[in-house]
């Protein structure tokens, strides 16, 4: 790896760590397009270089949310009960199965655009006498593991898609973000290690790269600590549409990909 391409992945996962880290999302659903399209990562080695980048960057946000108290709780067991099982199927899946990048671009775009722009809506329109009942512990549960399948596949995160639905649904994003990290970087463990070893028995580019996953994750390290310490210094009302406004990003960015 050339030192110009580990600068620009020191300088992507930190911004894209500062923009996401305060709502809970890792920013690999960034990263990966970036990683295809200007660092030129071959596939699937670049899923668990996303895998790799969260494990690196997911504990400068974390470490914020442990020294604020706000870590732990039902709802971070709730996830990684769900996502963890789902990421190894996923590797197996990527590995063996090899589904077609287009197909998850159209799936992410058709979830993330409604969901996202729902989420504007719920925010910036006068609430409704009715609220959002949060999903129950099951639902979560079962979402989490669909979510950790999709994680195994393309090496997300699962926080751009946990997100907008937890919180659409009436949990506070205070209370969302530390969880949906949580259960990111944990799941990103057992995807990278599911991976590594995969490699063994798999041909092709299955083992990360190495270097530009590391290089990528410091920066998020540190921009991941920077946006978690910024968090509590921004309203809830800027939270919400700051995660309905990323939703509809990813959103919008994979369907101008599929179309092409």
């Amino acid at each position: 790896m050339e030192w110009s391409t580990g600068l620009l992945g020191v300088a992507a996962g930190f911004l894209i760590a500062v923009a996401t880290a305060p709502v809970g999302v890792s920013g690999a659903v960034f990263l990966l397009p970036v990683q295809v399209s200007v660092l030129e990562v071959p596939s699937p080695s670049v899923t668990p270089t996303n895998l790799l980048y969260n494990v690196v960057a997911g504990p400068g946000a974390l470490v914020r949310f442990w020294r604020a108290g706000r870590l732990g709780g039902p709802l971070t067991r709730l996830l990684v009960a769900g996502t963890v099982p789902g990421v190894v199927v996923g590797a197996v899946i990527r590995v063996f199965a090899v589904p077609g990048p287009r197909v998850f671009r159209l799936l992410v775009a058709a979830l993330l655009l409604p969901l996202g722009l729902w989420l504007w809506l719920r925010t910036v329109r006068p609430a409704s006498a009715r609220a959002p009942h949060p999903l129950s512990p099951r639902t979560t549960t079962t979402l989490a593991l669909a979510v950790g399948v999709a994680g195994g596949i393309y090496g997300i995160g699962g926080g751009s898609v946990l997100g907008p639905i937890l919180v659409g649904r009436g949990t506070p994003v205070a209370t969302v973000a530390p969880a949906a990290l949580a259960s990111t970087f944990v799941t990103s463990v057992v995807g990278a290690v599911t991976y590594a070893l995969l490699s063994f028995t798999a041909t092709g580019d299955v083992a990360p790269e190495w270097l530009l996953g590391l290089s990528c994750g410091a920066g998020g390290l540190l921009g991941g600590y920077l946006g978690a310490r910024l968090q509590p210094r921004l309203p809830e009302t800027a939270l919400r549409l700051l995660l309905g406004t990323l939703a509809t990003g990813v959103g919008a960015l994979y369907a101008v990909q599929t179309l092409r």
